[in-house]
């Protein structure tokens, strides 16, 4: 659990990427995968209401080279979806950016929780011997 605040952004971001380096993730989708939960969190705390802990949830589970990135938030009016944002539009182009990066996206709904997820290709780089095999495959959660 995060708390319902901008900061929480930078905070899951650097853990993430820290997990995913760990794993020895290859640095192109460690980028991106940073890049999604970004999205997902900036778009939570921006459009949706906080959980009712008063926080905001951010996941990552990584198996067979693909990450799933979940976030998970009190609910908003509207349903999250993909804008298609004109040039000069100052908003509304996050869940495009994670539409184009992932190889599928979508929305869960469970009471008054809604989860927007993610799931991108997420290759080892190189064969790391430090990651522990109990690792691979383990849900995380950010906070």
């Amino acid at each position: 659990m995060l708390p319902y605040a901008p900061t929480s952004v930078a905070v899951a971001r650097q853990r993430l990427s820290a997990d995913l380096e760990a794993w020895g993730v290859f640095a192109a989708a460690v980028e991106d995968a940073v890049l999604v939960v970004s999205e997902l969190l900036s778009n939570a705390l921006r459009h949706a209401h906080p959980l009712p802990s008063g926080q905001i949830m951010a996941t990552w589970d990584w198996a067979d080279e693909h990450l799933e990135v979940t976030v998970s938030d009190g609910g908003a009016a509207t349903e999250p979806r993909a804008g298609r944002p004109t040039l000069s539009s100052l908003g509304g182009r996050g869940l495009g950016i994670v539409e184009f990066l992932a190889v599928r996206w979508g929305v869960r709904h469970d009471g008054d929780v809604t989860t927007v997820w993610a799931v991108l290709h997420a290759p080892v780089a190189v064969l790391n011997s430090q990651v522990r095999t109990a690792e691979i495959g383990a849900l995380r959660e950010c906070g």
